[in-house]
């Protein structure tokens, strides 16, 4: 064999190495759970209440729920992003019931001290309950706001496609999980070889509610691109707000909570 030949059977081999190394890690990389979460109160949110709940295959899970200011008032089911806790989200609880709407942060499983191990599959089962845990509050589909972040916006569109929700609320959207992996590894096969797909751009035609659709124009994490992508997909009345300066994680800081309240207060009920 030839020092060419031997180098690229090398090559071969390392490729392969690492390809195999991404496919047996993607979970990790892509789940980012912390399991530490501290009390509410330790966060500010001393009007919260932790709701206790499973989802349909048994697995335990938590939300945190603060009550709308007047009975008939919205309530925000909040789909939190891939890393962390729910904890990490309580400035948003703040300026969301200073709109005198409800919040109901869910916590999925694996993140926050809850069993489990984060699965596409585990967290939309989780979506499910917690979007339960509000119908048996006497809470009605047409009162609740889905606010998907970052990874939730799956969970949000997915739940919005087969109930009569208020309104789908989508923070930094991707089209799918396979789709943005392959752009943050464009050296390997990622989109084929991705477990938990998250495929909004299907999903999406599907959804009746009205949707808003949030993205920072310096995100190099999810391209806004894909956020236009999934606003020409939809068939709802849609509308695309845009931060030019903001990114992946500060659009609350550059007021995309204020842009949520305008949208339900043009598109909805009061």
């Amino acid at each position: 064999m030839t020092i060419l030949a031997a180098g690229l059977v090398v090559a071969v081999l390392l490729y392969g190495l690492v390809l195999l190394w991404l496919y047996l890690v993607q979970r990790r990389l892509l789940f980012r759970p912390e399991a530490d979460l501290p009390p509410p109160d330790q966060f500010g949110l001393h009007e919260i209440a932790v709701l206790r709940f499973a989802a349909a295959d048994g697995n335990p899970l938590f939300a945190w729920y603060a009550a709308p200011a007047r009975p008939d008032g919205y309530v925000v089911l909040y789909l939190h992003g891939n890393a962390g806790h729910i904890g990490y989200r309580a400035h948003r609880a703040h300026r969301l019931m200073a709109f005198g709407w409800g919040v109901c942060l869910l916590e999925y499983r694996g993140f926050g001290g809850n069993p489990g191990q984060p699965t596409e599959t585990g967290l939309l089962a989780d979506a499910s309950a917690g979007l339960a845990a509000l119908h048996g509050l006497g809470i009605r589909n047409n009162r609740i706001l889905l606010w998907g972040e970052s990874l939730g916006t799956n969970l949000a569109i997915s739940l919005a496609t087969g109930n009569d929700i208020a309104a789908v609320l989508l923070e930094s959207p991707y089209t799918s999980i396979a789709a943005a992996a392959q752009l943050h590894y464009p050296y390997a096969p990622a989109g084929r070889m991705i477990k938990d797909r998250f495929d909004s751009l299907a999903l999406i035609p599907q959804v009746r509610a009205p949707i808003l659709i949030m993205q920072g124009a310096l995100d190099t994490l999810v391209p806004p691109a894909m956020g236009r992508t999934l606003a020409e997909a939809a068939t709802a009345p849609v509308e695309l707000w845009v931060a030019p300066e903001a990114g992946h994680n500060d659009l609350a800081q550059a007021g995309a909570t204020e842009a949520a309240a305008s949208f339900v207060h043009r598109h909805l009920p009061p």
